[in-house]
């Protein structure tokens, strides 16, 4: 389902850098906890839950998988990615089957292309609000006073071409990172381990949100901050979506 479905591109390297501050705040924190951690959000204006049958338009995920250098850099790993994208895509029909909802794959009309034209500037309000909501709402020391006990981001009156382009009654927006630790990076681990200093391992980090289309509100949110897990195979995949998507609300 999402083995076709590429990367993301061309979204401003500031809006994305929010994303990775954030996510940087939260990985220490779930290092620390050394647990899996989820913290989902709903939507505080009205919002009924369908009773099923839903038309959900996949959008396609950001995916990055990464191998950590003895240095600690993230470098990219193209073979790794494309694995957990197929994983990732067989694991979600399990997902969408046990919400009962239809699922619609977001696909391009250029097939080079991440996005149509029409669409890149939702994709990319979806980006930066987003990133806020990692901030504002996960970053207790950044919370906003006018937010600290509601839960209403929206994309107001951009996200109605996706509906009526795909008849769909909500968007799926995905984030995945994953990181593996180098033989390098697992020895350095191992002699930190025997002086007594924590050096840190690879990570998996996520985020998914749920946009109703007829509003554009996001009317569910959450995150997966975990110092484990492996997004290259379909059981590793089907962990992670079970975490992150386990409460979705259709």
């Amino acid at each position: 389902m999402w083995a076709s479905a590429r990367v993301a591109v061309g979204l401003p390297a500031t809006r994305m850098g929010r994303v990775r501050r954030a996510f940087s705040v939260l990985v220490v924190c779930a290092v620390a906890a050394g647990c899996a951690q989820t913290k989902s959000f709903q939507t505080s204006r009205d919002f009924a839950p369908p009773q099923g049958g839903s038309r959900v338009l996949l959008m396609p995920p950001d995916i990055e998988i990464s191998e950590l250098t003895t240095a600690g850099l993230e470098e990219p790993n193209a073979a790794w990615t494309l694995a957990a994208r197929s994983s990732l895509g067989v694991a979600m029909a399990d997902v969408a089957a046990a919400h009962d909802m239809t699922l619609v794959p977001y696909r391009p009309r250029e097939p080079e292309a991440a996005y149509d034209a029409a669409h890149l500037q939702t994709v990319m309000l979806h980006e930066a609000v987003g990133g806020a909501v990692l901030l504002h709402k996960y970053v207790e020391k950044l919370s906003l006073p006018t937010k600290k006990d509601i839960f209403d981001w929206s994309l107001g009156e951009g996200a109605a071409p996706l509906r009526s382009d795909y008849d769909a009654d909500y968007a799926l927006f995905t984030y995945f990172r994953e990181s593996f630790a180098s033989s390098g990076r697992v020895a350095l681990i191992v002699v930190g381990a025997i002086f007594g200093v924590g050096v840190p391992g690879g990570r998996q980090v996520a985020f998914a949100s749920l946009v109703d289309l007829r509003t554009g509100d996001i009317v569910w949110f959450n995150t997966l901050v975990t110092g484990g897990g492996d997004l290259r195979t379909v059981a590793g995949a089907g962990t992670a979506l079970q975490s992150l998507l386990g409460e979705l609300p259709l």
